[in-house]
């Protein structure tokens, strides 16, 4: 499977097939092909020490946290 972004060009919207899928299925420009379009939900992931560096600073200042959500 390839995971591609939407891109819009003009009034046409279009998905790119990377140049080494098109060498490994032997595609041509012209040829057919099936696509099957498929929203996805990414969610990107801090590093670890940053995620504990984000956690414990919440553990320390909720409050502070809670404040500025407020306002």
């Amino acid at each position: 499977m390839i995971t591609q972004k939407l891109r819009k060009v003009g009034n046409s919207y279009v998905v790119t097939i990377p140049r080494a899928e098109v060498e490994r299925q032997q595609l041509h420009e012209g040829d057919m092909v099936d696509v099957q379009v498929t929203p996805l939900e990414v969610r990107r992931r801090l590093p670890p020490d940053l995620q504990a560096a984000a956690e414990a600073s919440l553990r320390e200042h909720s409050a502070a946290y809670s404040h500025l959500a407020e306002h």
